[in-house]
């Protein structure tokens, strides 16, 4: 307050504590804002047009549509939600634990010297473009392993999984899947390989101090502390497996069935594969019987992704996400 000339008492106007805003702060703000509403947007705008495509090969009659043969959408389609499950987790079967042992050794056990260019080959790897991988396992991988696969029928029939008889082409639902490992296998390793580095070197000295040896760190200290990023890994490396389409279709030899053999000719097709083969000769409600198929594939990533997401909470400590 202040007092003029006359006596009276004049109030003092209060001061904005309010911290000036930057030019370079309200621009960073806005394109961060409006990247988050451009994903989702466009999130928004894919789910439309699968419903709205979609939506008239779920209500047509299907003698109408040629793609089903007669068939109920939910028929024909079964053999396609199972085919894409059973060849990603199969994949993620093969992939997760040599990729967790790839990024271990690259991060606690490996000289800078060697972890250095191996982590760089590993990150090469996922820049590989799929036609290489479909190539490298239809000419190369399918006959090399046939050979293994007539064996198992021959020895191991009486386990469902290899009940025969065995494919003579060696293009198989296990083949597609081991492609898919190889390719998931690089996104897996690179990405735990960090979680893995981030580990405070605190806990790790404080294990050691204890009289811990290396393993026993890695189990009790390393692994906890990663778990969260451990599983977004996986579910990265899940979802490649699950929407992967053209390795998948110049492997796999595919009758579209429910089948869990994994040596024999007969094999189930995957949805991303399906579509990509029978896209270039459909037209008319077969485009939006195959857009509807799409439709369930999203579907299904959308749900292993909220599952992973409610995994990851429930280690919010840990978690890097949050």
């Amino acid at each position: 307050m202040t007092q003029d000339p006359g006596g009276s008492i004049a109030k003092t106007p209060p001061e904005d504590h309010r911290p000036k805003v930057r030019r370079g702060d309200r621009i960073f703000f806005g394109s961060a804002r409006g990247a988050g509403t451009f994903i989702l947007v466009m999130l928004a705008a894919v789910t439309a047009f699968l419903l709205v495509e979609g939506l008239p090969a779920l209500t047509a009659d299907p003698n109408e549509v040629s793609l089903l043969d007669g068939e109920s959408f939910w028929r024909w389609v079964g053999p396609l939600v199972f085919g894409t499950l059973w060849a990603a987790a199969l994949a993620l079967a093969f992939a997760f634990p040599v990729a967790i042992g790839i990024a271990l050794f690259i991060s606690h056990y490996a000289p800078r010297r060697i972890a250095t260019p191996l982590g760089y080959v590993v990150d090469l790897l996922a820049a590989v473009p799929s036609v290489v991988y479909g190539l490298w396992g239809g000419v190369v991988l399918a006959p090399a392993i046939q050979p293994l696969y007539t064996w198992l029928a021959e020895n191991l029939s009486f386990i469902p999984f290899f009940a025969g008889p065995a494919s003579g082409t060696g293009r198989t639902i296990l083949t597609a899947a081991l492609v898919l490992g190889v390719m998931v296998l690089p996104i897996i390793t690179a990405v735990s390989r960090e979680i893995f580095l981030q580990t405070p070197v605190l806990y790790e000295e404080a294990a050691l101090a204890l009289g811990s040896t290396r393993w026993e760190m890695i189990r009790t200290v390393v692994l906890p502390v990663g778990r969260s990023g451990i599983i977004s890994a996986a579910m990265l490396g899940l979802g490649r497996a699950l929407g992967e389409t053209l390795a998948v279709a110049m492997v796999l030899s595919a009758t579209g069935v429910i089948s869990v053999n994994l040596i024999s000719s007969v094999n189930p097709s995957t949805i991303a594969a399906n579509v990509a083969l029978s896209f270039p000769e459909a037209y008319g409600l077969n485009v939006n019987l195959l857009i509807a198929s799409g439709l369930i594939l999203f579907a299904i990533t959308l749900v292993v992704n909220s599952i992973a997401r409610w995994i990851v909470n429930r280690r919010a400590d840990f978690s890097g996400a949050n």
